[in-house]
């Protein structure tokens, strides 16, 4: 019987390790569903898995897509989508792991969102505006997507108000077509206090892999500072630092700080859905995954 198994949660959790583990142990491949590592050339920045952590388990939509092209929700469900097929023709478990809400709700519960073209026009006078002017828009249009976009971040602020200025309705706007087989999905839960621990080790742990140097070679590769900064967190603070607008500290303050912040909203989200069940540890998940499967 076809199946899928979601792991989800905030970032710098553990998802993509136990997304490993739990793989091996149960015959899977894993589906990336995060909004930055479906692009070249964002490696350390978007935390994407590394060829030895994958541990021989086949890793799915990582690195598809180019930096200087907007690539969709769209376009990654119908990837996913396609992906899951080819799993489960061989037999084997699609597991989603990620913290991407859009790209994992996209897949299992086919929310299809509005086809709005790019308004230049609309973008052009949005583009004057500061991301807190962007975020105030944003909360009088539709205050409940504006509690969980990442809300320094003006590429995605502009593309939630031009869609609801547009259709005139929240954002997303979407039709559920549910899977017709069952998902289970797993939370990875942790402390405030670990998960703000891990988040600054793991940043610390981007700069000494060469995080900066990652950034200088999207310059190189044409991206304008202004493309590198809209993808949010850590290519924001790292770009300001290489302009020198900021210094070395502030941008690990900074960007401490603002994905803390991306975390809480994350959780927002999630805890919405009762269907998850949050677990704090491998034991917790492998025992429901084994309840699932005799399902």
């Amino acid at each position: 019987m076809k199946k899928l198994i979601v792991i989800l949660g905030p970032t710098a959790s553990g998802k993509s390790a136990l997304g490993v583990q739990l793989a091996k142990k149960f015959k899977g491949e894993i589906i990336s569903a995060d909004s930055r590592q479906v692009y070249k050339g964002l490696d350390i920045g978007s935390g994407k898995i590394t060829k030895k952590e994958m541990g021989g388990v086949p890793h799915h939509l990582l690195g598809i897509a180019s930096p200087k092209r907007r690539f969709t929700v769209s376009q990654y469900a119908k990837l996913a989508q396609q992906a899951v097929v080819s799993v489960q023709k061989k037999d084997k478990i699609p597991f989603f792991v990620g913290g991407s809400p859009l790209y994992i709700y996209a897949v299992t519960d086919g929310w299809v969102l509005p086809k709005v073209s790019p308004n230049n026009a609309l973008r052009e006078k949005l583009n004057k505006l500061t991301a807190v002017e962007l975020l105030s828009k944003l909360k009088k249009l539709d205050p409940r997507r504006a509690k969980t976009i990442e809300q320094k971040n003006p590429r995605r602020l502009i593309r939630a108000l031009e869609i609801v200025m547009t259709t005139k309705k929240p954002v997303p706007q979407f039709r559920k077509h549910p899977l017709p087989y069952p998902v289970l999905f797993l939370g990875v839960k942790k402390s405030s206090i670990v998960l703000r621990k891990n988040i600054r080790k793991r940043f610390l742990s981007m700069l000494r892999r060469g995080f900066l140097n990652e950034v200088k070679t999207l310059r190189k590769n044409k991206l304008s500072w202004n493309a590198i900064e809209n993808f949010g967190l850590e290519y924001r603070q790292a770009s300001q630092y290489l302009q020198g607008k900021i210094s070395k500290q502030e941008m690990i303050e900074k960007t401490v700080k603002a994905t803390e912040d991306f975390a809480r909203r994350q959780i927002t989200w999630f805890k919405k859905d009762q269907r998850i069940h949050w677990i704090h540890s491998y034991k917790e998940a492998q025992n429901l995954i084994e309840r699932f499967s005799v399902q």
